[in-house]
């Protein structure tokens, strides 16, 4: 763990997975970090374990869907850890929707999680950056799958398009201020989120969930699933100094899945 750098990162869906890489990882390279997430009891064991580990970090609850509860969470993360500089709108739902199953109810849940959550997390981390009177960064999850349509999974695709072009006008209406507004795609990450895709898609082939997980893994050009470490490591770049001249961009943690 090293020494604490007196700035205060904010993680969305902090509590598992690529969410808890990432919170973990902050908190490495010296944030204060609010492990946000819906589930409570988990976001407190994950700040746990970085109070644990020599770091300092709170577990908070929050409804990304909510845009009170979201602005409410980030206040309380500002107050309590005594600053804001930096939020990850990581948190997400992927689930797997043949294009003849799609509900609204299905579509309305979806898009409220991924779409709303990552603008309440603009908004908020905005009103924060302008209260402390400095710039920031807002980093948001895109994915692979918002890169190149991918099968089965039209509502989530569509959520991953839609937040780059968010990031993408954040971007340009933020930067007199000083605050970057970056994404960062993953590719196909050890996940139970990932393998539960998996397992519906190879499901509604009527094959195993090898076969669905090769659905989406058999183009990598490094010919390895990726750890949540190894998109944790890119965040943490978009969060640090050494991005400051990048804004805008969609960074692509996928193994050589698609090249640009």
């Amino acid at each position: 763990m090293t020494e604490l750098t007196g700035k205060v990162a904010f993680v969305t869906g902090g509590a598992q997975g690529i969410g808890e890489a990432i919170s973990k990882r902050l908190a490495d390279d010296g944030f204060a970090v609010a492990v946000a997430d819906l589930n409570e009891t988990n976001a407190n064991k994950v700040a746990k374990d970085i109070n644990d580990a020599g770091g300092k970090a709170v577990g908070i609850q929050v409804d990304v869907s909510n845009r009170d509860g979201v602005f409410k969470a980030v206040q309380e993360t500002a107050k309590v850890l005594g600053g804001f500089d930096v939020i990850v709108n990581n948190a997400g739902l992927g689930p797997t929707t043949p294009i003849d199953t799609i509900t609204p109810e299905q579509f309305d849940q979806v898009y409220h999680v991924n779409v709303a959550g990552t603008l309440w997390g603009i908004q908020a981390a905005h009103e924060q950056f302008k209260k402390f009177g400095h710039g920031g960064k807002i980093i948001n999850a895109t994915s692979q799958a918002g890169v190149v349509g991918n099968p089965n999974l039209a509502l989530y695709s569509g959520t991953k398009f839609a937040i780059r072009g968010l990031t993408q006008v954040a971007a340009r209406d933020l930067a007199e201020e000083h605050i970057n507004v970056n994404a960062y795609a993953p590719g196909i990450v050890k996940t139970p989120m990932m393998f539960d895709i998996a397992h519906q898609v190879g499901q509604n082939a009527g094959k195993d969930d090898e076969w669905g997980m090769q659905t989406f893994a058999k183009d990598i050009a490094l010919k390895r699933l990726s750890e949540p470490e190894d998109v944790a490591a890119g965040v943490s770049f978009l969060a640090g100094p050494d991005s400051d001249y990048v804004t805008g961009q969609t960074l692509e943690v996928d193994g050589g899945m698609q090249f640009h």
